[in-house]
């Protein structure tokens, strides 16, 4: 499938930008894999794939624990859409394949 692979993504928070790393496998309508950021990993969850539309879930616990909300849209080798947190609401994030 088109999301299937590793991904470098830039997450546009309140604290600023941050990285992430996205290894993702799709199988049907289902997309699990790893997702990594400041040294931190951590299983992805309610993943979904329908055609290009993209969407997972993950727990941080850093700098509080989270759960982050990705709704994207794959075009090629490029990744983008918005990353609800909770109750800070939605924010952009982009990426690319690594």
């Amino acid at each position: 499938m088109a999301v299937d692979g590793n991904w470098n993504l830039t997450l546009n928070t309140p604290m600023g930008e941050r990285s992430a790393t996205l290894s993702v496998k799709s199988s049907g309508s289902t997309l699990t894999g790893t997702q990594a950021a400041e040294g931190d990993s951590a299983e992805i969850f309610d993943g979904t794939v329908n055609g290009d539309d993209v969407a997972w879930k993950v727990s941080i616990t850093s700098p509080m624990p989270l759960t982050l909300d990705f709704k994207g849209k794959v075009t090629g080798d490029t990744i983008s859409g918005e990353m609800g947190i909770g109750f800070m609401g939605s924010f952009p994030f982009t990426g690319a394949r690594g």
